[in-house]
């Protein structure tokens, strides 16, 4: 994120009131109809690549995950020990790479390590292996920012104990402000890092967007996310179950073309849940006029500017794990 601490007052006094309804969301804003329910996840990333030689290795050698399973033309990668895929590649052959100002639609998906030990030993393997990060502090979480071969963004993050969170004028307190390195490096105890370890899981998708309010029309009005920070300069945050935020959207690239066929971009992203609760988010993506797409249980829907969000039972995201190859 740009550096920017949020302005928590602003705009407080006409957001914050309907989080004050009965079932309204405990701190910032719970949507006007449906509400997505608690147990609400993200699943995995899919990404469009150049080589997928040089982005496997990469996402190995960097990131420290496991090759689950490769095709010509594709490969899905986990947390060593991990069954549930964290990214799926799919191969287009010299693709263009992100351009340095962005596309609409990815701005960055984020892998969410266990704790903050992790994080440390995380951050002594990338100064090792000769990969400088960026690095923010965001009060509720410490976070390390990258690039893949293909200039798409990365986040590597750990979240601060929930019961450090401060809220404010009906939202969640974040800032950019810089990291303690030597803090971070220190809480590793001078441990490896023998990579991504268990309990890694995708923790939340930003994106590039070109107009906040048509955005939360989508996720925040239609698909049901709270949304919990709304004063961030030029952004907005949203989550389920109380989560800092499992999406974030932002106009920093708002003048820009949308990510198309040629380009290295996002070609989807999973949120998964309770089973029951597909069909419920289907119909309120299609009673605010969006269109829906049935792939077996699993739904698709894009946003104003064609990212793709794919809705996936959660018992069916559990036995695809398990499922051989």
């Amino acid at each position: 994120m740009p550096s920017h601490r949020v302005d928590i007052e602003e705009r407080a006094d006409h957001e914050s009131g309907k989080s004050d309804r009965p079932g309204g969301a405990p701190h910032g804003t719970a949507p006007p109809g449906y509400r997505l329910p608690p147990a609400t996840r993200l699943g995995r990333v899919r990404l469009q690549v150049a080589d997928l030689d040089r982005s496997v290795e990469w996402y190995e050698t960097v990131l420290g995950l496991r090759l689950l399973d490769r095709s010509a033309g594709g490969a899905r990668l986990s947390a060593p020990g991990a069954v549930n895929t964290l990214i799926e590649l799919s191969e287009r052959r010299n693709a263009r790479p992100a351009g340095r100002q962005g596309r609409l639609g990815l701005y960055h998906f984020a892998i969410l390590l266990p704790d903050r030990a992790a994080l440390g030993r995380f951050l002594g393997h990338l100064s090792r292996v000769g990969v400088h990060p960026g690095m923010s502090d965001h009060m509720v979480s410490e976070a390390l920012y990258l690039s893949d071969p293909d200039g798409l963004g990365v986040e590597v993050y750990a979240d601060r104990p929930r019961s450090t969170w401060r809220h404010q004028g009906g939202q969640l307190v974040m800032a950019t402000e810089p990291l303690d390195i030597r803090s971070v490096v220190a809480s590793a105890a001078g441990q490896p890092w023998t990579g991504a370890p268990d309990g890694t899981v995708l923790g939340h998708v930003h994106l590039h967007v070109g107009d906040l309010d048509r955005a939360a029309a989508f996720y925040h009005a239609a698909l049901g996310f709270d949304t919990t920070v709304w004063s961030y300069p030029g952004a907005r945050f949203m989550s389920a179950g109380g989560y800092h935020h499992h999406l974030g959207t932002n106009t920093w690239a708002a003048h820009a073309p949308v990510a198309g066929e040629e380009d290295a971009r996002l070609l989807d992203w999973e949120v998964v849940l309770p089973d029951v609760e597909v069909r419920a988010a289907a119909n309120s993506l299609e009673r605010a006029g969006y269109g829906v797409d049935w792939i077996a249980d699993d739904v698709i829907a894009r946003d104003p500017w064609g990212t793709a969000v794919r809705l996936v039972p959660a018992r069916q995201s559990i036995d695809a794990a398990l499922r051989p190859g």
